[in-house]
């Protein structure tokens, strides 16, 4: 059983390098050639695995963080503002999803090796725990106040891989007199097998989830939406620093200006047969 709020993932930056058009490159703000470090704690884990049960990958979905200026002393936050979040395998960083998961996207993992200088992946876990399933005894673990996570396991149809997913209970909702039960959590990550090249997935699905039996999961996943164009007029509107300032206005790169920050919706079912239990631990 993982102890998510203990593990992280720590990377150390390349050296920063001008940009050929922007002023604050990637919201960065200090000198050229600096390296910074960065460290976020994990929300999810996500395991493949083919029909032999042999492990083919595995990935992590990082605690997001609202877009922001590094490093800075002061209009630390970009005004429009997005929400900056990652997800991870053991070699690489797939795209998390910005369209639903019937419309493909041209989109491609990139590799961790090259993306930093170095970089860990911390997973600490509880010494012991135990898997329940019965409602009663997720009701009595829930009120002793145990330490909780879910895990879900779930068949993909179109390839045959099993997907499991393990993450925390942050919500959970009962029914004690009558021994009922439903989480209502997230987020998790959920791969897009429909881009698994048999090394990396391409493409991840943010989404949150529910359960109130053993046997089936609902998840909700999210996508970016357009607001209409009243509300862009302040949506759009830079505050402080503005992340897309050129050095020469006179020389913008193609296809300027790049998209604003768009607000994010939770609008797609997946309901799945599933393998359901609450993760217990002291």
């Amino acid at each position: 059983m993982i102890n998510f709020p203990r593990s992280s993932f720590t990377w150390k930056a390349h050296p920063s390098k001008p940009d050929p058009y922007y002023k604050w490159p990637g919201g960065f703000v200090g000198e050229h050639g600096q390296v910074y470090h960065v460290r976020f704690t994990l929300e999810a884990r996500c395991a493949l695995r083919d029909s032999d049960g042999t492990e083919l990958a595995e990935l992590f979905l990082g605690a997001p963080c609202r877009s922001e200026y590094t490093i800075a002393s002061e209009n630390l936050f970009q005004i429009p503002s997005g929400e900056w979040r990652m997800a991870f395998s053991r070699s690489s960083i797939p795209a998390i999803a910005q369209r639903p998961s019937t419309e493909p996207e041209a989109v491609s993992a990139r590799s961790l090796a090259e993306a930093y200088q170095d970089y860990t992946i911390d997973i600490r876990s509880y010494p012991a725990s135990e898997a329940l399933e019965e409602a009663d005894a997720i009701v009595a673990s829930t009120f002793a106040g145990d330490a909780q996570n879910a895990r879900s396991v779930y068949q993909d149809a179109a390839s045959g891989i099993e997907v499991e997913l393990e993450y925390p209970i942050n919500v959970m909702n009962l029914n004690a007199a009558d021994g009922q039960y439903q989480i209502c959590t997230g987020p998790v990550l959920l791969p897009d097998l429909a881009t698994w090249d048999g090394r990396d997935v391409q493409r991840v699905f943010v989404a949150h989830a529910a359960f109130s039996r053993r046997d089936r999961v609902e998840f909700i996943l999210r996508r970016p939406v357009q607001a209409v164009p009243e509300d862009r007029v302040w949506l759009d509107a830079p505050r402080g620093r503005d992340r897309l300032e050129l050095l020469d206005r006179n020389n913008p790169p193609p296809r300027y200006p790049p998209a604003r920050a768009q607000p994010l919706v939770y609008d797609e079912i997946w309901d799945l047969a599933a393998h359901n239990a609450v993760l217990r631990a002291d």
